[in-house]
């Protein structure tokens, strides 16, 4: 089976009447633009989103046909949360998983990271209230990626960024 686009998520339909196949993908492969998997009942299944990346979520409709629908689940992992008290707290531990490179999710009141022995240990040590759980990392915070700006065109001598506007 080859998909090429997403169809929805199933939070958004209703399911009776529909026969679901699941494909378990894991975190850090929402993002991957070729992916070869398979069903939990074995039929593989190619997905190429070549324009954009797809960024799959949990429950998102990759097939449709018939009363049969597809839908990706994305894998729970090792990871530790971590319940920030107030902002200066919540700060501080994205500033520590930041520096360090690692991916930053959020859950309700909860930041999340794969688990990580090193960062676990600072978190633990620098008082923050941190666990070890097994978890689905769905919600990624995409804070390094930036809007397009749209510059104005070359050699009108403006130097002025409020100038720049924010394309959608």
């Amino acid at each position: 089976m080859l998909v090429t686009q997403k169809l929805g998520n199933i939070r958004d339909q209703d399911l009776e009447g529909w026969t679901v196949a699941v494909v378990v993908v894991a975190w850090h492969e929402t993002r991957k633009r070729i992916l070869h998997k398979a069903t939990t009942g074995g039929v593989p299944v190619t997905m190429k989103f070549l324009a954009d990346n797809p960024d799959f979520k949990d429950g998102d409709i990759i097939y449709k046909e018939g009363n049969q629908l597809t839908v990706i689940e994305i894998a729970p992992c090792e990871c530790c949360t971590i319940l920030p008290r107030n902002s200066l707290e919540a700060a501080a531990i994205c500033y520590e998983i930041g520096n360090r490179h690692l991916p930053l999710f959020y859950e309700a009141d909860e930041l999340l990271t794969p688990y990580d022995l090193p960062i676990f240990n600072l978190l633990q040590r620098s008082g923050f209230t941190v666990r070890l759980e097994e978890r689905k990392l769905c919600h990624a915070f995409n804070s390094s990626v930036l809007p397009h700006l749209q510059l104005p065109a070359h050699g009108n001598g403006s130097n002025s960024i409020r100038q720049y506007t924010i394309s959608s």
